[in-house]
């Protein structure tokens, strides 16, 4: 996996194989960090990354300056590398090892953008779980962004706060508005 822009474009990172994840394709992070660089200006937001695995999505955002990010994850491994990683390149991710559905349900603050990139097995009541608890408990600010990443076989869009959705390869990125 690789940085694709900003401070660190370019920049290589290597996880390690045990790790239980499936990075965002890199074509497909492009794809949707063009489609943010037309809405944000990465310096004045606040980022969560949900189901961080790797932080891959996390990185991206610090490497374009984005100074308030916050990653979840439930792995040991995978919070003890993006914590490794972000410490080497001196990135402000701030790292929180738990239960996803658990932190939304008990966290009080919110986002300008909420990333999350559930295991692709997830069922559909699981997957819309997710932006109920988003929605409920006011995570996400006014003009905020909740993006889901899921595979073709999911279908998010008979939800109430669904804007659209974009296909990446086997990729699909899920947006989701306050209304």
């Amino acid at each position: 996996m690789r940085i694709i822009s900003g401070e660190f474009k370019g920049r290589k990172i290597v996880a390690p194989k045990k790790l239980p994840v499936r990075p965002t394709t890199d074509m497909a992070k492009e794809s949707l960090f063009n489609i943010l660089n037309n809405l944000y200006y990465f310096d004045d937001i606040t980022v969560l990354d949900l189901f961080a695995g790797t932080g891959n999505i996390s990185y991206e955002f610090a490497s374009r300056g984005t100074e308030h990010i916050t990653s979840v994850d439930t792995n040991y491994g995978c919070v003890k590398f993006i914590n490794e990683t972000a410490e080497s390149f001196e990135m402000p991710i701030n790292v929180i090892k738990g239960d996803v559905f658990n932190f939304l349900d008990n966290h009080k603050s919110s986002y300008d953008i909420i990333f999350a990139d559930p295991p692709y097995d997830f069922d559909l009541e699981q997957f819309l779980k997710i932006p109920d608890l988003i929605f409920e408990n006011e995570l996400l600010k006014e003009d905020g962004l909740l993006i889901i990443e899921h595979s073709k076989h999911t279908d998010l869009s008979e939800h109430p706060q669904f804007n659209n959705s974009r296909l990446y390869g086997g990729n699909i990125f899920s947006f989701f508005e306050c209304k």
